[in-house]
């Protein structure tokens, strides 16, 4: 019994072998169903969230402009101002600073760095939405802290993002 007997007794409607598909006529059936598992499979891709690998989550910071203080005393105001440290986020992840520099920041968890511009290296840990504290250099969270303009009652009149 020869290779062409085989065949011709198979019925006509059984499926062939996908290596066995000729390039045109009877590959469309097997084709699109591949086809369909590749079209489900890349949007289930496109619904994961993007994770940074060490970080954590990518994010952004709120719009608006961050005044910064110090640590004031019970005897005076609660915080000292450092105006030459506030900056603005302005969209996705740009901020500018007084004077007109800017430059571009990752928020990957709850760490925010400077990558770039005047501010370069900085980092700031975000404790809240609006509410960050500065990292030193030892990696620990300093006394600094920026707050995103009108979050409180204690931000100047001309710090409001409206």
């Amino acid at each position: 019994m020869g290779k062409s007997e085989i065949s011709e007794r198979r019925a006509l409607s059984a499926r062939k072998a996908l290596w066995q598909l000729r390039a045109r006529g009877d590959s469309a059936e097997p084709m699109s169903t591949i086809a369909k598992c590749l079209t489900a499979l890349s949007l289930f891709m496109l619904g994961a969230p993007a994770l940074a690998v060490p970080g954590g989550q990518i994010d952004t910071l709120n719009l608006g402009r961050y005044a910064c203080e110090g640590p004031g005393d019970a005897a005076g105001p609660t915080g000292q101002r450092k105006p030459e440290l506030d900056f603005t986020v302005v969209n996705g992840s740009s901020y500018t600073i007084e004077g007109g520099g800017k430059g571009s920041y990752l928020l990957t968890g709850d760490i925010a760095v400077m990558t770039s511009g005047p501010r370069k290296g900085e980092r700031y840990h975000r404790l809240s939405r609006g509410y960050l504290r500065r990292i030193g250099s030892d990696g620990k969270d300093t006394d600094l802290r920026c707050v995103l303009a009108g979050r409180n009652n204690s931000a100047p009149a001309d710090l409001l993002p409206f």
